[in-house]
């Protein structure tokens, strides 16, 4: 059967329930199977009967759904101000509490340079309300008000401040809603907490899930987790995706199990140079003028205070 025969085949399949064969019509609705997508019932009583007939293909289905979406190439995070892609290191962003918003160290300080320049008032790099001010009860007052509003980040840094406190009911409160709301790190921070059993119990499928999710959202240490396990499970075409995608988001770390995955022979090294040569082009990117004057405030600032960046 042609390629286009079977996608018509597919076509009709979709217009009939799947186990007594009715068609759509305006006494008869139908409903998709949520796990595959593939299949469609008249009511629940159908699905349940085809159930033993398409459990097997329901699985296998999904699970090719599931990896079309995991393994999709995720764009990294963009500076909102200069609209470049944020660095990976975070010491080189900056995190207002005002709005809210994660700013690339470079906008941060050519903000201060230019109210310096021109005498102004400290105002935020973003939204350019007056900057609040900056000392760390200040910083947890606003994030708090943030956080009561459901704001991802705020759930997230509120998360941390629970962590550090050794409040880990508290963070695992805070990093869920953070989590429903899409917020990446904080299904990281839940995938560290299933792992170690930190106020909850392990769970090992908990755990991978949101891994994935939070992968799947642009997490790089997320990703190169996943690349990890499955290397450490024999799984190395599964290992080479992860770490090529973090690698193209300018990972250096991914490139470095790459370059070891190319060398024990699970890597061609045309792939691998084709990889760096993308690698190099997000890291590229991310390079500006300003960051380059920014990063170097950040490390005179680091050595005035006594300890290296």
């Amino acid at each position: 059967m042609s390629e286009t025969n079977a996608a018509e085949a597919d076509d009709v399949m979709m217009c009939r329930c799947a186990s007594c064969g009715a068609t759509e019509a305006d006494d008869i609705k139908l409903k998709t199977c949520t796990g595959c997508k593939s299949a469609r019932y008249c009511s629940i009583k159908c699905q349940k009967e085809h159930r033993s007939q398409h459990k097997r293909a329901c699985k296998k289905r999904a699970t090719e759904l599931r990896d079309e979406v995991l393994f999709r190439q995720t764009e990294g995070t963009d500076c909102p101000i200069c609209l470049l892609p944020m660095p990976l290191d975070p010491d080189k962003l900056a995190m207002i509490s005002c709005c809210g918003r994660k700013i690339c160290a470079g906008c941060e300080f050519a903000n201060a340079l230019r109210e310096i320049e021109e005498g102004l008032k400290p105002t935020c790099p973003f939204c350019r309300l007056p900057a609040p001010r900056d000392d760390e009860k200040t910083f947890e007052v606003n994030m708090k008000r943030r956080a009561e509003v459901d704001d991802p980040a705020a759930l997230q840094w509120m998360g941390v401040e629970c962590q550090q406190k050794g409040d880990y009911s508290g963070a695992f409160e805070f990093w869920t809603r953070a989590a429903e709301l899409g917020e990446s790190e904080s299904h990281y921070q839940l995938s560290v907490m299933y792992h170690g059993g930190y106020g909850v119990e392990m769970d090992e499928k908990k755990k991978i899930h949101h891994l994935e999710e939070a992968a799947i959202g642009g997490d790089i240490v997320a990703r190169v987790n996943l690349g990890v396990l499955e290397q450490g499970n024999g799984r190395f075409e599964r290992a080479e995706k992860h770490f090529t995608i973090a690698a193209n988001l300018g990972c250096e770390d991914a490139i470095n199990k790459l370059r070891h995955l190319q060398l024990r022979g699970f890597m061609s090294y045309e792939d691998l140079d084709t990889v760096i040569h993308s690698h190099q082009a997000a890291l590229d990117a991310m390079k500006s003028s300003q960051r380059e004057a920014g990063e170097a405030n950040l490390r005179r600032a680091a050595r005035e205070g006594g300890y290296d960046l």
